[in-house]
């Protein structure tokens, strides 16, 4: 049984940041706007939050560190995603090109800015953010044990962040002019919407998810920030398109892919799995493969928002 815990806390770990960045592409996309920058996004999030946790460990402690830490990622993320949305909505530029940019800036962006401060690249932080026990909760019997011990709270937050999303994509009159700018922006436009607004909204709302998520996948597991978030803004992407851009699909796709690379990180904890003997190599690709085999399956039956990555003029139907 206590491999059973170990699992599904560590799925946690996994799924939680690729629930939240994909959601954040869901709203840039939703609304129009390719966003492969998410890798990027993730990045400057992680970086810009964990430079902050180390500057003021000594000053802040506790979970209150974590929540400004998160604040900080989000503003951080926000602003690195305006050069993603100004260059595809006010410069009409090949959006695909420009979150290919902007995944090649950030790390480069983070090593130098690092090598600046401490002349190395690797931002170090001490993780005192884990709850040993969440009271009340973590005396239910199983799911105690299951999810409110050993955790962190922004493995809650990934599930508030979750119904949030799904209430303002689905139930605001913000969510219904954002998915009319993804399918039909000349007919939202045609009744008085702001097409290129609404598309920004989206953009700066991805950026603000990835920054958090970036911070969200690090503080679990390093203690240390290395200007790299392990391709898991791609990952992300792919739990994006395979959750057909609906928060519901993409919560279940964000734990099918946690559990592969729970799997394939966590391996020789898992007696059966370490007993084969395999390369470690093979468990480290194994989410990634099973990435590529699933999209190849099902890309076919993908239904993505119909103006996704088109430039859009005002006036133009």
């Amino acid at each position: 049984m206590q491999v059973v815990y170990f699992l599904v806390q560590q799925t946690m770990f996994f799924s939680i940041p690729l629930l939240i960045v994909a959601l954040g592409g869901m709203f840039s996309e939703r609304s129009g706007v390719v966003n492969i920058a998410l890798e990027g996004l993730m990045i400057i999030g992680a970086f810009s939050g964990i430079l902050f946790i180390n500057i003021f460990q000594g000053v802040i402690s506790g979970q209150a560190l974590l929540i400004l830490a998160l604040i900080v990622a989000a503003a951080a993320g926000m602003l690195f995603s305006l050069l993603h949305a100004y260059a595809s909505i006010n410069m009409k530029a090949n959006q695909i090109i420009s979150g290919t940019a902007l995944n090649m800036l950030a790390p480069a962006l983070a090593i130098f800015v690092a090598r600046m401060i401490y002349n190395v690249q690797q931002v170090p932080f001490k993780n005192e953010f884990r709850i040993e026990k969440v009271p009340v909760l973590g005396d239910i019997p199983i799911l105690g044990d299951l999810f409110f011990k050993n955790t962190y709270i922004t493995t809650f937050l990934g599930f508030i962040i979750l119904a949030i999303a799904y209430v303002v994509l689905f139930k605001t009159k913000f969510g219904l002019r954002l998915r009319a700018c993804g399918e039909h922006p000349g007919a939202a436009d045609s009744v008085g919407v702001n097409v290129q607004k609404i598309r920004y909204s989206g953009v700066l709302i991805s950026g603000c998810l990835a920054g958090i998520g970036g911070v969200v996948f690090v503080v679990p597991t390093s203690t240390n920030f290395n200007a790299t978030v392990a391709g898991y803004g791609f990952l992300a992407l792919a739990v994006l398109i395979f959750g057909q851009w609906n928060p519901k699909k993409i919560l279940m796709a964000a734990f099918l892919f946690g559990v592969m690379k729970t799997l394939s990180s966590a391996y020789s904890g898992i007696p059966m799995l370490n007993d084969l003997g395999l390369p470690s190599v093979l468990y480290k690709i194994f989410p990634y493969a099973v990435t590529l085999i699933v999209l190849a399956f099902t890309s076919r039956k993908l239904v993505a928002p119909l103006a996704l990555g088109n430039v859009y003029d005002k006036g133009s139907r």
